[in-house]
């Protein structure tokens, strides 16, 4: 049964994936919508569905661990993960909006959510706070779409010719069907994976940070995927960076609300999760600013570290000797190095456009 859970709700996913991405992409040109307000809003809050509903219930339940685990573990798979394979398959282009606006919101995000769990819990007082920050940045976007509204999208106008006369109730059906796929699917790839994870004896925690959270991002991977193979990249890219902003500011904002008592922030996440989650938001800026793409062997790296980041979480599941040096090296030598690396790329792209201005 564990088996067949696996394979249906993998099945699901994709055939999901595929009715959200045709059908809020159809819906964008139909309404003069840009696409990339699109893959911040009903996309990336769509696939985001399943870490709300695991989330709400287990701060409901009183499993603070899952709740704060399924958050953290997600917006690293997004981006190391999701934005990894999507930029091996295609070279994602990255428009200037994400680069100057939603980018910096996500690594503020994470910012606020680490000062806000420094006093050791996600508090009411603190989800409040969170909400507040999504509700001014829905708000700032629809007021953007609404002036954006009448310019044209080349990327669509060729993909779907004049979306005007589509059928409106299609495409909601369409998207409708699509998250209705991806919450099914999700959900029996959790159960089936919490099942067998439990069996092994792991902790919540950690069940949170690499098994959950993988199992509900894979909405996210199935739409950032199918869309960065239909050439659709602007919804690739925004659908994660649009759900990191939701984990964060939405999901557990609601969470820490919900919980009796708060979520309470562990020592090891504080430590160690919660830099890696700020680390690999940062990381984003200077690839992004490398030609405003990015690149195959950009995605390698972050494939390489969510694997290095999965080695450590059960280095450290298993107490094993080699956790403490590996989590060192990553997280004070091979990440630095990266980021220094990116940033003289950055240096770089800078001075040849100065350059060819001149």
């Amino acid at each position: 049964m564990i088996i067949i859970l696996f394979i249906l709700g993998f099945v699901l996913l994709v055939a999901g994936a595929e009715a959200l991405v045709r059908g809020a992409s159809r819906l964008a040109a139909i309404a003069g919508i840009p696409p990339l307000i699109i893959g911040l809003t009903v996309v990336a809050f769509g696939t985001s569905s399943p870490e709300a509903a695991v989330s709400f219930s287990a701060s409901l339940n009183g499993q603070g661990d899952i709740a704060l685990g399924n958050v953290v573990g997600s917006n690293i798979f997004n981006v190391l993960f999701i934005l990894g394979i999507s930029a091996m398959i295609v070279p994602l282009f990255v428009s200037r909006q994400l680069i100057r606006l939603d980018v910096p919101i996500m690594i503020g995000s994470s910012v606020l959510l680490f000062v806000l769990a420094l006093d050791g819990d996600i508090g009411s007082v603190d989800g409040l706070a969170l909400l507040a920050c999504i509700a001014a940045y829905l708000v700032f976007l629809i007021r953007q779409a609404r002036r954006e509204r009448s310019r044209p999208d080349d990327e669509f106008e060729k993909e779907y010719g004049d979306g005007r006369k589509k059928s409106v109730v299609k495409d909601i059906v369409f998207i409708a069907a699509g998250l209705g796929l991806l919450i099914l699917g999700s959900k029996w790839l959790v159960e089936g994976a919490i099942y067998i994870a439990t069996g092994l004896g792991v902790s919540e925690l950690v069940i949170g940070l690499t098994v959950i959270a993988a199992g509900t991002s894979l909405p996210e991977v199935a739409t950032s995927v199918i869309a960065s193979i239909r050439g659709e990249r602007d919804i690739a890219v925004g659908n994660v960076v649009g759900s990191n902003i939701f984990n964060i500011l939405f999901i557990l904002g609601f969470s820490g609300v919900l919980a009796p008592g708060g979520i309470p922030i562990p020592e090891s996440v504080l430590g160690f999760d919660m830099p890696v989650m700020l680390a690999v938001s940062v990381a984003c800026l200077p690839i992004f600013f490398t030609g405003n793409l990015i690149a195959r062997w950009e995605g390698a790296v972050f494939f390489l570290y969510y694997i290095a980041y999965v080695v450590y979480l059960i280095l450290d599941a298993s107490s094993h000797h080699l956790q403490g040096g590996f989590g060192h090296a990553m997280l004070w030598y091979v990440m630095p190095i990266t980021a220094l690396t990116l940033l003289i790329f950055v240096a770089r792209a800078f001075h040849l456009d100065r350059k060819a201005g001149a």
